[in-house]
């Protein structure tokens, strides 16, 4: 490829977009390899082949169509990781039914407020998990007559008062209402809205992301594509399905290659997930890196045989080069790849493949995906050169239709030229690979400097004694803000504030430097992983005693 003259890339692709919906692409897959196993999910002792999946998928969504639900009703599921979320994902794209994915960590206020955006006809439900009461919440809501649009619940786990139990609903149906799903399935067209993703906003309400069957089926398959994803393959998905991350990067990379779906749990536990891989001799491992450092961290880490990875994905927030390199060494995940993109994309513009040099593996988030277009521009909008910072821009396929129901927050989104604006500081160097420097509301100008918490954080991961990293801006009265780092040490260690400077001193610019340094178990997070900046702002502004400045 020739040396890029501005900070443009375009996608070109010998292989062609996928033109069908995911049903008609899950039958054939289940066509193509009925024998082979499709999901395994660990702690429900389930064991199914592409053939055992499209029976209850097939059940499942004319079941659906008996309850008198019909194509472009949406259908809610709040629930964490089990075999009826790959179910209701599949019967409801087979149904022409558009899933509506529920935060499993929302409570009272966000579940009333999702259900009720896009008006929810059906839901799906767990009864419990963690801390959260899903059927109390729910009697409540329904008690108080908050939630007018929902007809009918469907309970994992069996009936309850008011509640239809999630294996009853395949009997629901007669031969009726299987011809009705072969005449909806003729009728599907792929543009067609499959899929809304509530966005976790840090100002506002959630926004939900439309998402049709073009958007997440090709995405789905050209991850699979780069991972080399075949048959043989056996995926330990142990990130939310809620997110894309699950769902996409997970089950529709899967499901496009014939390869075997494998959930650890529930939710993310480190030691189920060194288990999982172990047992099931599994090929790829997903995670964000706050999954991989805990991982690592494990105490019996070294006592589990994990030769059998070779590839996998790490997602969701910036991969820690440190990190990227004990999980290529360490778990034996040579060909682990790097993903970057959002919710509103599909989700994934750039991902780095098994061809590239170690240094743009662990240093970069690859090159752009298949038939997708990234710009990135300043704050005029103008396209900058090879190297220089702006925001990214993507275009193509992937891009969603838009929010639901909310034109105003769609057309901030999206402009007219179709490029949807990330918020996502980034650079793109002469060949092409992109490296994420932030987001543009976490960059810190200190006294007239721009600085990116993620240099800072990239390197005090080099400190022997740091297990994780983040870095914050914070006001200052002198310098408009200052540096703040959060630092999780490894089990054992102890540091002060003033090691922790030391170790900079002369090694980065002074103005780099963190004043202040936390000390930490954990940082506050969203359900997969994401660092929730914005909250620890708050935390340190509160402790230090600092007050915002005001400026004109």
């Amino acid at each position: 490829m020739a040396r890029l003259t501005q900070s443009y890339v375009h996608g070109v692709s010998e292989t062609p977009l996928i033109g069908q919906t995911v049903g008609a692409f899950f039958d054939e897959a289940a066509r193509r390899w009925p024998r082979c196993e499709a999901l395994v999910v660990r702690h429900q002792q389930v064991r199914w082949t592409y053939e055992e999946l499209k029976r209850k998928v097939d059940a499942f969504a004319a079941g659906l169509l008996a309850l008198g639900l019909r194509p472009g009703d949406r259908v809610g599921i709040w629930s964490p990781n089990n075999a009826e979320w790959v179910i209701t994902q599949f019967a409801t794209a087979r149904a022409g039914l558009i899933l509506v994915n529920i935060n499993p960590a929302y409570r009272l206020a966000e579940a009333d407020y999702a259900l009720n955006k896009v008006e929810c006809a059906a839901l799906v439900t767990a009864s419990q998990f963690k801390t959260s009461d899903y059927v109390g919440m729910l009697n409540q809501l329904i008690a108080e007559k908050r939630l007018p649009h929902l007809k009918t619940i469907i309970r994992i786990g069996g009936s309850a008062p008011g509640m239809r139990g999630f294996d009853e609903i395949a009997g629901l149906a007669g031969p009726d209402h299987h011809r009705q799903l072969q005449e909806i399935a003729g009728a599907l067209q792929f543009d067609d809205p499959i899929n809304i993703q509530f966005t976790s906003g840090t100002t506002g309400y959630p926004k939900g992301a439309t998402l049709t069957h073009h958007n997440i089926l090709n995405n789905g398959f050209f991850i699979g594509e780069t991972m080399r994803l075949d048959e043989k393959d056996r995926i330990c998905i142990p990130v939310p399905l809620y997110h894309c991350f699950g769902m996409v990067l997970g089950n529709m990379a899967c499901i496009t290659h014939g390869s075997a779906m494998v959930y650890p749990g529930e939710g993310f536990d480190p030691l189920a997930v060194l288990q999982t891989v172990e047992a099931e001799r599994c090929t790829g491992l997903y995670g964000v890196p706050t999954m991989f450092i805990a991982e690592l961290g494990h105490a019996d880490f070294k006592s589990f045989n994990l030769s059998s990875l070779r590839t996998g994905i790490m997602a969701g927030s910036p991969c820690p080069i440190e990190v990227m390199k004990r999980v290529v060494n360490e778990m034996h995940m040579n060909e682990v790849t790097i993903c970057y993109g959002m919710t509103e994309t599909s989700p994934v513009s750039f991902q780095t493949s098994a061809d590239d040099p170690l240094e743009k593996r662990v240093g970069s988030v690859g090159r752009i995906h298949p038939h997708v277009e990234v710009k990135i521009v300043d704050a005029d909008g103008r396209i900058v050169p090879p190297g220089a910072t702006g925001e990214l821009c993507t275009r193509g396929y992937s891009v969603m239709r838009g929010y639901w129901n909310d034109a105003e927050k769609t057309a901030e989104a999206i402009d007219a030229g179709r490029w949807m604006h990330t918020g996502d500081l980034a650079t793109i160097d002469g060949e092409g690979y992109c490296n994420i420097v932030g987001r543009i509301k976490d960059m810190v100008i200190r006294g007239g400097e721009n600085i990116y918490p993620r240099e800072i954080e990239e390197f005090l991961y080099k400190h022997p004694k740091v297990q994780d990293v983040q870095v914050i801006g914070v006001p200052d009265v002198k310098y408009g803000e200052e540096l703040c780092a959060w630092i999780k040490l490894k089990a054992g260690q102890a540091c002060t504030d003033e090691e922790i400077r030391q170790f900079c001193q002369g090694q980065i610019a002074h103005y780099k430097i963190p004043r202040y340094v936390k000390f930490v178990d954990g940082f506050p997070m969203t359900v997969t992983g994401k660092i929730q900046k914005y909250l620890m702002r708050e935390e340190a502004r509160r402790e230090l005693g600092l007050k915002e400045e005001k400026t004109a």
